[in-house]
């Protein structure tokens, strides 16, 4: 991390305890400015949470932090009058249209020139002028996540906080809508973005990986992927199936996991890995040493944690 780069978003021991459980545990998490952060984990690991915590929707049960410089504890109303924020679930009016939809939430931020700023906003996503006057709840899925992010921006936020945006989303509308925000990443936006799609996170300047409440990594791509000490074999044959059980009795052996029509067999690099694994490199079974991927590490992660509502 640069030291002389501002940061938007910059918490310390970020705690969040629903009575007795604890939910988001003692989270640092610096952010720089245009930075594209992705925050990723399992389903109830705390990502949601946080991100409310964040933009001033819950308050933390201990830590203190600043987002945007206003500070997470006293100042939430700044914070969310300037960041922009994108839930999992589509929460715009269905009965509306697109421009009304629009045209409201600017209504909800005072904005001036409201109606140049719907026509930017709906330029900006490529809506055109006979879709903007269609009702949001005839939208498909990939146009009403264009909704919703014109209306994430449509104030011209400085940070845009996301949560699993693309989620259920077909592969091009989700392509289309990264490029969006790699766009305003170059204009100076930062974003923090949950996601559980590996080939979104390999966009993301940095990653962040919270599990279960704990956050183990928060680093580039290629510096998970290293300190993870990971080394991945790719094996195709027959029957796998019943080579995968087998795998898995072996200790040495991190994970064996299903990708298509072969299995990715990952360790610990080091000589009980190497000896596990030579057991089984026999005939009918083709093994070849192939990069860990960022799938890999993380399906390692989720294995290795344990749920703390469990």
């Amino acid at each position: 991390m640069n030291n002389s780069t501002p940061l938007v978003i910059d918490v310390k021991n970020l705690t969040k305890a629903f009575d007795d459980k604890v939910v988001v545990n003692k989270i640092n998490l610096q952010v720089e400015k245009g930075e594209i952060h992705g925050f990723l984990g399992p389903n109830g690991s705390g990502k949601t949470t946080t991100i409310r915590m964040l933009c001033g929707l819950l308050t933390p049960t201990s830590g203190d932090g600043t987002c945007l410089g206003y500070d997470i504890l006293t100042q939430s109303r700044q914070i969310k009058l300037n960041a922009g924020y994108m839930t999992q679930a589509f929460s715009l009016y269905e009965d509306l249209s697109v421009y009304e939809n629009l045209d409201f939430v600017a209504r909800l931020y005072q904005l001036d020139n409201r109606k140049q700023r719907v026509k930017e906003s709906v330029e900006r996503l490529g809506i055109s002028k006979d879709r903007a006057k269609q009702l949001a709840g005839n939208l498909s899925g990939g146009w009403k996540q264009r909704l919703a992010l014109a209306a994430a921006t449509i104030h011209e936020p400085k940070l845009l906080l996301l949560d699993e945006p693309t989620a259920g989303v077909d592969p091009l509308a989700r392509r289309e809508f990264w490029d969006h925000i790699s766009l305003l990443s170059s204009e100076g936006v930062t974003t923090l973005v949950s996601t559980h799609y590996m080939d979104e996170a390999e966009r993301c300047h940095r990653l962040a990986y919270i599990a279960y409440g704990n956050m183990l990594v928060d680093n580039t791509a290629k510096e998970v992927i290293k300190h993870s000490h990971l080394e991945t074999f790719q094996v195709s044959g027959h029957n796998l199936q019943a080579l995968s059980k087998k795998l898995q009795t072996e200790k040495a052996i991190a994970q064996v996991a299903a990708f298509g029509l072969v299995l990715h067999v990952s360790g610990i690099k080091g000589q009980s890995f190497e000896k596990a694994v030579n057991k089984y490199r026999v005939k009918p079974y083709r093994w070849s040493q192939v990069p860990t991927s960022l799938e890999d590490v993380f399906i390692y992660f989720m294995e290795n944690q344990k749920d703390n509502f469990a």
